[in-house]
């Protein structure tokens, strides 16, 4: 069995700086660490319990297929911090019928990232009888 010591997300955006400006200073997330010099260095962000490594570029797009899943605390408070970051909005938070709250921006090269926030008395943060 592979024993895992740590994980990331690995993005190779086309414009590395401009996606440096999006996660590190609209989105806000901290710096686990740098390496590299110049345009194409390197960040690794936390992401809670994660991390998002932007390095390298890339001459396409990512696939849809690949998107991110960020749990906030607040996503109403997300919603308003962002907006007035000028982050494009995809879709305001919204309670979905399976009870978490959703909310959808994405990057500038547009990796689709859903903000999720996990209501108090959803199954996730409660199991009755434990």
């Amino acid at each position: 069995m592979v024993h895992v010591l740590s994980s990331r997300v690995l993005l190779r955006p086309t414009d590395p700086e401009r996606s440096r400006v999006f996660y590190g200073d609209r989105l806000a997330l901290p710096v686990y660490r740098e390496f590299g010099t110049g345009v194409e260095r390197g960040t690794v962000y936390f992401l809670g319990g994660g991390f998002l490594e932007v390095s390298g570029r890339s001459d396409t797009r990512p696939s849809p297929a690949v998107q991110l899943w960020l749990q906030v605390a607040d996503a109403g408070a997300a919603h308003e911090e962002l907006r007035a970051k000028g982050v494009e909005i995809v879709r305001p938070p919204v309670q979905e019928p399976w009870g978490l709250v959703e909310m959808w921006i994405s990057d500038p090269d547009g990796t689709q990232i859903v903000l999720v926030e996990v209501p108090e008395d959803h199954p996730l943060r409660y199991r009755p009888g434990m």
